[in-house]
This record gives structure tokens, C-alpha cells and sequence, in this order.
């Protein structure tokens, strides 16, 4: 994220940092920076599909260190991909390069890969937890330097770009921001994070006085996510850049050094990109200005008030009222409550399937939940037939069609997808969507059990907070390809049961006495986890298996919110999904059938275990 190379130019140089002690602030936080930090440093076991329990508590002592400096957080999360999809290349790239992440992964190579439903995990450990947190309409870093900027507090990112943004309050690298290192203080002031703060003064001081103005061009030229213009090489190639910055020429970052040189002669933006042209063929000197300028301008704190968000609510963003979407759909976005990847079906006809580690040589593991994705499609298009996302031979279909990006074996291909036909209460002609949440409530609950092929009268004897996931479940059975083996939906559910005897002895309900016997088998589940969870082999037919059901639950989720949600929705981020546990499990139950007895000194996660292999079997 952010200009291409300017992180590793500032950790090599070390000089443009000031200390900075946090406490009694606000502190405005790139969710998507943190999520992502707080992923890789939880010890996530990223081969086989993550540990949500793990990063909900790496989640929560985060803001618990906050909390005890007497910092007030505000999340900002990046949205969908804007109707402009200006950084459709860069995402690209990126899900080529997660690609080759996860093949690797499944090949016994090191490396890291963010688990699927680890947004979805942290947008629940906020909601949990109380923190304040918006979902923005698209990119977040404009509304993050906006807010900061109303403020006057400082920003936390791992995205070089809040260096180039003029903050009144500073950019403190997450990498630099100690928060498991709270330092007690000294006098009144009290306890406080040690963090760095980017100097912007120290940074052009740096580069002979370079005019602050001039950093948005600076980043525009050297490349970002927005732009990275093949056409300024002629530039790069005959302009006299300082200390040379030619290809091979003044080490790792020479270009970046010669390129902010030779800025720091201009007094103005404007100049310099004027002689920037003039490096240029005539033809393209104006589009490149144009360019130039927009990329300048992404640069400019969003006069978005997301202040009144965090007072009353309300969320006004120019680009969601020109997309033209229900307000409903817009309140919910902002909230948190739709994900992404609901706004770029909507608006882009167009989503990214995120691969895991799973078999390359078989189908993509999403292939599992593709009806459900076309139900999806359905409500969210019903009543706007435009295909502009479509190939001409298919702008003929009567249904609306969606682009999809996922895997084929080892690269990355689009597909196009037909939304499904929905049933009589969702297609008739005065059916928008604009109108869903006017359709009765069990009717939508109707909707969802068809697309997942369960009846209510089955989950009735199942606890409504696992209802959907029980319903997603029977989905994975049904549909998955190869099928599902039963020691892995034994193992599936037995990590379930671990998960709500964790809850009921660590988080315990004041209204429900926690019985002796749960605390005892809860310590022998302990025991049991720290004798078998080392140095275990890696099945990855099975990895594919639990990659399905993953997706499964995605899409069962995103439905379910779409729908209003009929089913109350499984909190991942309370050990909803061990992939560490599960494979374990999985692989004991092959050579020892008895550890489904795993939780036998505790009637109630006996029985809670027989009534979910019964209601799947069934």
C-alpha cells in the first residue's frame, strides 16, 4: 500500500522520525492496516485457514493497551472499490501475488496469507468491544486525513501515503507503535504507547528544502496504487536527476532520492509538473497533466464529515449518493453491517473471490458457494438489467451478470456469472432493492434456508447463535466436490463445541451458572490441545475441504446480512474456526476414533455435539 518504495527509503534512513508518547488523544486507526498487522502477529496458523480466536485476542489487547493509556480510538475501513475502479490494476496484483502466497503455503514454503473471513472476525471484535468504527464508501485514506485533520490527532497506518497527506497531527507508523510495551510514565500524565511520528519537516529539510506542496507529485511520478505511468520513463530517462537515478544508479532507492532532488527545485506544484512535460512527446502532454492532477488531488484531506458519524450516525459521501444507492443500503455499508464485496456486485458488477491455501490442481474452493453468490447477484440486481460488466455474446441474457476474479489452477482468470432467478416475492415488477427490507421477515428467513437447502424445523433444536452456521454447514455436505469425508465434519463440529465450552467458562454469562463439570473438561480440552497440537503433518485434500466450508460461511454470512438477518449471526471472532484445531482433529479421528469423546465429562458439550452430527447427518 501507498508509494511504491518510500517505506523501505524511510526504515533505511531512520532520520525522519520523532519520538512520540501516546496517551489522552484521539487516535484515528486504518483499520485495514490494523487488521492486517494484527493478523500476521497473532500467531495465525495462515496454512490452514487461520485462527480467528487468536486474532480477536491479539484485537482485544490492542485496544486494551489504548485503553489503558487513556487513548480514544476511531476505526476507518477501506469500503468497496468505488465506481471509478481506478485501482483495479493494483488488485490485480495483489490477488496474483496472494495467489502465489497460498501455492506456495500449500507446498510447504514459508510465508503469510491473511485468512478469508479475518475482516469479517475483526469488524465483530470491534462491535464487541465498543470501538467506534466507520466502513467508508470506497478507498479510506481521504476521510482518515480529513478526520484526523478536525481533530488534530494523529493518524496510525502502515500506508506511506499518510506521509505525503498533510497531517496537523502526524502519521505514526504501526510498525513503530509499541502498544504491548506500555510504558508506566513518569508523574501525572501516567501510562503511554512509545510510537514514531513521521516528520514531513525533517523529510524535506532532507531534500534541500523541498516545498511540502510538492510531496502529493512526488508520489504521483514515483508511483502509487493509483498510478504508475509507463510514460514518464522518457522523463526518468533524459531529465538531469541528482546523484543518479537511472536504472542501476545510486542504489535500492536511487530514483526516489533524484526524483525528490530534482522536485525541490520548484517553488510550486504547477511549475514542476510544466517541466515535467517538456521531457514528454506533445501528444501525451496533456492527458499525463491530467493525470498528474488527479493523482495530486488524492492527495486532499476529504471534507467528509465522518465526525458526525461518530456523533449521530450519519454517513454523507458525495460518491455513494452519485452511485445512487438505497439509504438503507448506504446506512449499512457505513456501519459495517454489508460487506465490500456487496458494494462492488452492486455498483462495479464485478467481485474478487480471495483464494486460501488449498489444492491448486482442483476447481477453486468458491466453486462450492456459487449458488449461493448468484442469490446474491439476484436481489442485488434485480430490476437493473444493464450487462455493461458482460461480454457482447452474453449482453443478450435476460438475467443481470456478474464478473467474478478467482483462481483457474495456478492463475488468476474473470468469469462471468449469471445472477439467479429469484423466487415470486423477490421478482416481481415492483420488487427493487430498495424495497427488501419492506419484504416480511420470514420470508427473507425463506429465502436464505432455500439457497442453503435446510428447513427451519431442523434447526430448531439448536442454539440460535449457531443456527446459520449448522445451515451452512448442510450446504457444504451437500454441494461440496469432492464430497465431505465424515471425520472432517466430525472434526469441523467437535472445533465448534471446543469453541462455546471455551465461551461458557472464559466469557460466562451472569445469568447462567457455568457448571463444575464444564470447567473440568474444559482444562482436560486443554491438556489434550497441548499434548497433540505439535508438529502435525498437513492433508491438504482435507485443507481444501475446510477452505469450502470457509467459503461456505462467506457467502451464507454476506446473505444473511443482505437479508437482514433472518439468522442470528456466528461470532467468529469468539473460536468459531481453529484451522490449527480442526486438522488436528481431523487427522486423530482417522487413527483414534475415541477422541469423539473429547468433551464426555461435560453432559451439555456432549449432547450439544450429538444434536449437530444429528441435525447435519439428517
Amino acid at each position: 500500500m501507498g508509494v511504491q518504495g518510500l517505506t523501505g527509503f524511510l526504515e533505511e534512513r531512520g532520520t525522519f522520525f520523532t519520538e512520540l508518547r501516546v496517551r489522552d488523544t484521539k487516535l484515528v486507526i486504518d483499520g485495514s492496516s490494523l487488521y492486517h498487522r494484527l493478523c500476521f502477529a497473532s500467531a495465525a496458523d495462515f496454512r490452514r485457514g487461520g485462527d480467528y480466536g487468536l486474532f480477536a485476542a491479539a484485537v482485544r489487547d490492542f485496544f486494551g493497551s489504548l485503553r489503558a493509556c487513556r487513548v480514544a480510538p476511531f476505526v476507518v475501513l477501506d469500503g468497496g472499490r468505488g465506481a471509478e475502479d481506478r485501482k483495479l490494476p493494483t488488485l490485480r496484483g495483489r490477488a496474483a501475488e496472494r495467489l502465489r502466497a497460498a501455492h506456495g503455503l500449500s507446498r510447504g514454503e514459508g510465508g503469510c496469507l491473511v485468512p478469508l473471513l479475518a475482516r469479517e472476525a475483526f469488524v465483530q471484535a470491534l462491535g464487541r468491544l465498543g470501538v467506534p468504527f466507520v466502513q467508508c464508501f470506497a478507498e479510506a485514506d481521504r476521510e482518515i486525513a480529513g478526520l484526523a485533520n478536525r481533530w488534530g490527532c494523529p493518524v496510525l497506518s502502515l500506508d506511506s501515503d499518510f506521509c505525503v497527506f498533510d497531517l496537523a497531527g502526524g502519521y505514526c507508523p504501526l510498525s513503530h507503535f509499541q502498544w504491548q510495551s506500555v510504558c508506566a510514565g513518569d508523574g501525572p500524565s501516567g501510562c503511554y504507547v512509545p510510537a514514531l511520528c513521521f516528520s514531513a519537516a525533517r523529510f524535506c529539510r532532507h531534500f534541500g528544502q523541498l516545498d511540502r506542496s510538492l510531496l502529493p507529485l512526488f508520489a504521483a511520478m514515483n508511483g502509487n496504487d493509483y498510478l504508475d505511468l509507463a510514460a514518464l520513463e522518457a522523463f526518468f530517462s533524459k531529465a538531469p536527476l541528482p546523484r543518479g537515478c537511472a536504472a542501476g544508479k545510486g542504489g535500492r532507492h536511487g530514483r526516489l532520492r533524484g526524483l525528490l532532488g530534482w522536485l525541490a527545485q520548484f517553488a510550486e506544484p504547477a511549475e514542476a509538473v510544466d517541466s515535467v512535460l517538456k521531457y514528454l512527446r506533445k501528444h501525451q502532454r496533456e492527458e499525463i497533466r491530467a493525470l498528474l492532477c488527479a493523482a495530486m488531488e488524492d492527495y486532499t484531506p476529504s471534507d467528509a464529515n465522518l465526525e458526525d458519524f461518530f456523533q449521530s450516525g450519519k454517513y454523507e459521501c458525495e460518491a455513494a449518493r452519485k452511485a445512487d444507492l438505497p439509504q438503507w443500503v448506504r446506512d449499512a455499508l457505513a456501519k459495517g453491517k454489508l460487506a465490500p464485496f456487496i458494494s462492488d456486485a452492486l455498483i462495479l458488477r464485478s467481485t474478487f473471490l480471495h483464494v486460501q491455501v488449498e489444492n491448486m490442481q482442483r476447481p477453486s474452493a468458491h466453486s462450492t458457494a456459487l449458488p449461493i453468490r448468484q442469490v446474491i447477484y439476484g436481489l442485488l440486481l434485480k430490476g437493473s438489467h444493464n450487462t455493461e460488466a458482460a461480454p457482447p455474446s452474453k449482453q443478450t441474457n435476460e438475467l443481470p451478470v456478474v464478473c467474478e476474479f478467482d483462481r483457474l489452477q495456478k492463475t488468476l482468470k474473470k468469469t462471468f456469472v449469471q445472477a439467479a432467478s429469484l423466487p415470486t416475492d423477490f421478482c416481481d415488477d415492483h420488487f427493487l432493492l430498495d424495497k427488501l427490507m419492506e419484504v416480511p421477515m420470514s420470508h427473507r428467513q425463506m429465502l436464505l434456508l432455500e439457497t442453503l437447502g435446510v428447513k427451519m424445523s431442523i434447526l430448531e433444536s439448536i442454539p440460535s447463535h449457531l443456527q446459520l452456521l449448522v445451515a451452512v454447514t448442510c450446504y457444504w455436505i451437500r454441494c461440496s466436490e469432492p464430497k465431505v469425508k465424515l471425520h472432517q465434519l466430525k472434526a469441523l463440529l467437535l472445533m465448534v463445541v471446543s469453541g462455546e465450552l471455551h465461551r461458557i467458562t472464559n466469557e460466562p454469562d451472569p445469568t447462567v451458572l457455568c457448571a463444575e463439570d464444564d470447567s473440568i473438561a474444559y482444562n482436560e480440552f486443554l491438556k489434550w490441545k497441548e499434548k497433540n497440537l505439535q508438529n502435525q503433518g498437513f492433508d491438504l485434500d482435507a485443507a481444501h475441504s475446510f477452505c469450502q466450508w470457509q467459503c461456505c460461511l462467506q457467502m451464507g454470512l454476506y446473505l444473511n446480512q443482505l437479508l437482514g438477518v433472518p439468522l442470528s449471526e456466528p461470532d467468529l471472532s469468539r473460536r468459531l474456526y481453529s484451522g490449527t484445531l480442526v486438522h488436528r482433529l481431523y487427522q486423530e479421528l482417522k487413527s483414534t476414533p475415541s477422541v469423539e469423546n473429547l468433551f464426555c465429562l461435560s453432559p451439555k458439550m456432549s449432547q450439544l455435539y450429538q444434536i449437530l452430527l444429528n441435525t447435519v447427518e439428517s
